[in-house]
């Protein structure tokens, strides 16, 4: 669905900022980011940060921020302590960075691959923008993993471009659309449009890690720690499907054709919501201003536990009482 938001100055805000960093620098680079992520954590309206590194699909650092309003936010990224942090990691980037923003908008139900594209459009040209972009959406929604489209008018005092948020289910279909002939007779037909920005945050496992704050759904943790996350879960599903398959007595390619189905239901509807996110939420999603050395020895601290407790009740299980054949 193309969707313009409303200016509503009380709907979330959040930025999207491309970085080049210079090579051999990623290290220094990511411990200064922390920092200012943690400076950012002070300001007011703080509702968290995410930052991806470079992939296959998108060649920069992206640094996203959530703030409560677009006042709070624009007080953050102009703050003299953004500034300051910027001039001393101004070392570390190649070339200078690109920035949009977004007001309000819904987080999709399955957010595996965003991409965001930001035009500047003449204000003589709105109608005729508005008229080409749903076409693109009209395109777009024919091809095979499409899950949606925003629009995002420009803000006064903070962004001149008109940014798009579209979304495939993955990296494939994506690649499908935006190489497309389609596409491409689409782009023809806007060529005053034709100048934009575009960037794809690749968002794995994101209807799994959605958290509720101050009544809207976060972005994913770290993809190290949704991936343990995911092991902590999946170690007793996968067990107790296997238990209780066994005596069934399928051949292996059933068996497992049929567990890896059930395991996938079971992980996505029962063990995530109702057993990993609140064993490991504080972990995952860390109160802002928290230490995260603190945290992670906490997270990582409840993980061993768990994951020792299960170990040890599946050895007698299996020795005493559950025999598999």
């Amino acid at each position: 669905m193309n969707t313009v938001q409303p200016l509503d100055g009380d709907a979330a805000a959040t930025a999207i900022l491309g970085l080049k960093v210079r090579p051999g620098l990623e290290e220094e680079y990511w411990a200064w980011q922390k920092a200012v992520n943690a400076a950012a954590a002070d300001y007011a309206g703080y509702l968290g940060a995410e930052v991806s590194p470079p992939t296959p699909l998108q060649p920069d650092w992206l640094v996203i921020y959530r703030f409560d309003s677009i006042a709070h936010l624009q007080a953050w990224i102009n703050s003299a302590t953004r500034q300051n942090l910027l001039d001393i990691g101004s070392r570390y980037f190649d070339g200078p960075g690109t920035q949009q923003v977004v007001r309000g908008g819904r987080q999709a139900p399955d957010p595996l691959v965003t991409v965001v594209v930001a035009h500047r459009v003449d204000p003589d040209h709105v109608d005729d923008f508005l008229d080409w972009q749903q076409r693109m959406s009209e395109e777009e929604r024919t091809f095979a993993g499409f899950r949606g489209t925003e629009l995002f008018r420009p803000i006064d005092g903070l962004q001149d471009e008109w940014t798009t948020l579209y979304r495939f289910d993955s990296a494939e279909h994506l690649d499908a659309w935006l190489t497309s002939g389609t596409r491409r007779r689409i782009l023809e037909e806007g060529e005053k449009f034709n100048e934009f920005k575009l960037r794809t945050i690749d968002n794995s496992f994101g209807s799994w890690f959605a958290f509720e704050e101050n009544g809207r759904e976060a972005p994913p943790p770290a993809a190290s720690k949704t991936a343990i996350a995911v092991w902590v879960g999946l170690y007793p599903t996968v067990v107790l499907l296997t238990l209780a398959l066994a005596p069934l007595k399928m051949p292996l390619w059933i068996g497992l054709l049929i567990g890896n189905l059930l395991s996938s239901f079971i992980m996505s509807f029962l063990t995530m919501p109702y057993y990993v996110n609140p064993l490991l939420g504080r972990w995952l999603r860390p109160a802002p201003g928290e230490p995260a050395a603190r945290t992670n020895r906490i997270g990582l601290a409840i993980v061993a536990s768990v994951t020792a407790v299960w170990a040890a009740a599946f050895f007698l299980i299996t020795r005493d009482i559950w025999h598999l054949p």
